[in-house]
């Protein structure tokens, strides 16, 4: 039973605390890995939820490392691995089967904190109960407990710190370009976001060699970035970025991404498609947005959600890692590296726009 020191949250808005806690050995079907990073995304600041006080929760979805011991009947890994940790499926329901694990029928289960089936601890403090299992990982700490099918192994000599945020953040942006939208090399593609997600997507696009990528983005220093990392055009969305697409694409754009959540920017991606155009939303928000019915039928437009970029994260993870080493999906340009001591620190230089995605190493 490892000690180790976690980033726990006590409440929505408060800081996080870190404190040494005990992680259970590994139960049957269970994988303890070592983690050596782990990504921070928006989903773990979304749902750092206050418990009880007796009960702080553990967050992290993005965590890599080498796997330290395996449970009773686990085959799929061994000790000495080295894993990125994604989200959890069942592997058997009609949507797994079907080659959708995203779309587990079982999903908000897996995935969701809580106690193993049998309501024994995974992790403790003071000898209390920690809130864990987010994503069946819980990776902001030294040690997390995993499942065979939310552990990838990669190859060993991959970086952690490179390979955490393909977990969530990064597998979402590049597998709704690569998996769902499918862009021909002769297509333009719109991406309303220049954070993790959507500048994973646009590494993607210029990995496939897609002619046209745009990008929307109100923040100066993240169009400065894309358009380092070769974009056609950096747009601020203040200065009518539909009528822009429209003009620098020759009537609309072929696909568009929106990672922003937001209904208004869902309007406008639609907005700026050409007849025939797909749209996909990555992000979790709130609202309806004000499309236009006439248009989406006569222009034969269409809208898709997509959750963790539709993949199937056992190919499609080693896939991304194998773009990255051929030089062609580099995504340590959107990377920057904190000690896990700093989080809070971290936590507001991402917030300030500084920091595109940020990876805590333990």
């Amino acid at each position: 039973m490892p000690v180790t020191t976690a980033a726990l949250s006590y409440a929505h808005q408060g800081p996080f605390v870190l404190a040494d806690v005990e992680v259970d050995d590994p139960a049957p079907g269970e994988i303890l890995v070592r983690i050596e990073a782990s990504g921070i995304c928006h989903t773990d600041l979304v749902n750092r939820v206050a418990g009880k006080s007796d009960r702080p929760v553990l967050l992290g979805h993005e965590g890599a490392g080498v796997v330290e011991t395996v449970g009773p009947e686990v085959t799929s890994v061994r000790p000495g691995d080295r894993v990125v940790l994604t989200f959890r499926h069942c592997g058997a329901c009609p949507n797994c089967e079907a080659g959708r694990p995203a779309y587990c029928r079982k999903a908000a289960r897996l995935n969701n904190f809580g106690a193993r089936a049998d309501g024994s601890a995974r992790v403790t403090v003071a000898g209390r109960v920690v809130l864990d299992g987010f994503f069946g990982q819980s990776s902001l700490a030294g040690y997390a407990l995993t499942h065979a099918d939310n552990t990838v192994v990669v190859d060993p000599d991959t970086d952690p710190v490179i390979a955490a945020p393909l977990g969530c953040g990064f597998q979402t942006g590049a597998g709704a370009v690569l998996n769902v939208l499918r862009p021909r090399p002769d297509s333009a593609l719109v991406v309303f976001g220049a954070g993790a997600v959507g500048l994973a997507g646009v590494l993607a696009a210029r990995a496939v060699d897609v002619a046209t990528v745009i990008v929307v983005e109100p923040s100066a220093v993240r169009r400065a970035l894309a358009e380092s990392l070769g974009v056609s055009a950096a747009l601020d969305p203040a200065d009518d970025p539909v009528g822009a697409i429209r003009t620098l694409t020759g009537g609309g754009a072929d696909c568009a991404l929106d990672t922003t959540g937001r209904p208004s920017v869902l309007a406008d991606a639609v907005a700026a498609l050409a007849v025939g155009g797909a749209a996909v939303a990555v992000g979790l928000g709130t609202g309806v947005p004000d499309i236009d019915i006439r248009d989406l039928v006569m222009r034969g437009k269409s809208v898709h959600g997509c959750l963790e970029g539709d993949s199937i994260p056992a190919t499609f993870i080693p896939y991304l890692l194998e773009l990255h080493a051929g030089g062609r999906f580099p995504i340590e340009r959107l990377v920057t590296a904190f000690p896990y001591r700093d989080v809070n620190a971290t936590l507001q230089q991402q917030h300030s726009g500084e920091v595109i995605k940020p990876v805590l190493t333990w």
